[in-house]
């Protein structure tokens, strides 16, 4: 089975990266920005069409939340306009599409875990754009294709909660942290395993939605509490409601996920969110 994967240096991409080799079935191509731009439809069109891909998996993505306020038309151009060309390239040449969405398409104003059902309502850029990605590829409908919803996802690549976190917390001995959004944190590499794993189970003549996120909820003051109790740091963490810590991009205050659907289909455990917290210190 060949694989394309796109935005292979962010965090998704990076864990694929990492565990290919593990995956002795598999051929890969890692593409990003500097080989394959996906704004350029027509390139990425001819180069699909001369790969003799399988399955692609799009990891790329503009996720600069706050920047994307002022930069709509690139971050439209990414999150929407490239997965357009990406399902209208899955369906010409008969190949899977696995494309990553995420919890900022909803509103926050839930208080129960959001499902596949529910209808989203973005409140910020990124999360408008990430929508129009998903209503382009369910509309184009390449068969054998999924979206995965997931949440704040982390890695031991790329820019992070955690990372963010280590690094201020070695730089001050106290910090103001928002205590007020609820979500579940994901650890890119088991997202980035369940993802290899279920590739050959992956059969639907209709776009098929899932969410995937890591089991449990916590605030961000709890995530940032447990990355310092787990590193042995004694950094005073203060609980912050949002109101005092004001962004460009309106973030969802509930972005919980439910999961089920995705354990059902497919037969895969979701870790708990503090294991995989764990095992992701340990590599930074």
């Amino acid at each position: 089975m060949k694989l394309l994967v796109t935005g292979c240096n962010g965090q998704l991409g990076s864990e694929i990266q990492e565990l290919a080799g593990s995956f002795s079935d598999y051929s890969f191509v890692f593409t990003d920005v500097h080989n394959l731009d996906l704004t350029d439809h027509e390139t990425v069109k001819e180069f699909i069409q001369q790969g003799n891909f399988d399955v692609m998996i799009n990891c790329a993505a503009y996720t600069a939340v706050d920047k994307a306020e002022t930069d709509e038309a690139l971050c439209d151009a990414i999150n929407h306009k490239a997965v357009k060309t990406l399902a209208e390239a899955a369906r010409a040449n008969k190949i899977k599409l696995v494309h990553i969405s995420t919890d900022y398409v909803f509103d926050g104003t839930k208080v129960t875990p959001y499902t596949e059902e529910d209808l989203p309502n973005p409140q910020s850029v990124y999360g408008l754009t990430k929508l129009k990605g998903e209503q382009a590829m369910q509309k184009i409908n390449p068969a054998n294709s999924i979206i995965i919803r997931t949440s704040w996802v982390y890695s031991s690549y790329g820019n992070n909660f955690v990372k963010t976190m280590l690094r201020l917390g070695a730089e001050r001995e106290e910090l103001n942290v928002v205590s007020d959004q609820i979500g579940s944190p994901t650890y890119a590499r088991d997202l980035a395993k369940a993802i290899l794993e279920i590739l050959p189970k992956i059969k639907n003549d209709n776009v098929e939605l899932y969410h995937y996120a890591n089991a449990g909820t916590c605030s961000w003051y709890d995530f940032a509490k447990a990355i310092f109790k787990i590193k042995g740091m004694k950094v005073k963490v203060n609980p912050i409601p949002t109101s005092q810590y004001p962004t460009p991009a309106k973030r969802p205050m509930y972005s919980v996920m439910d999961s089920s659907k995705f354990r059902k289909q497919y037969r895969e455990n979701m870790p708990q969110w503090e294991r995989s917290l764990k095992d992701c210190l340990i590599k930074i």
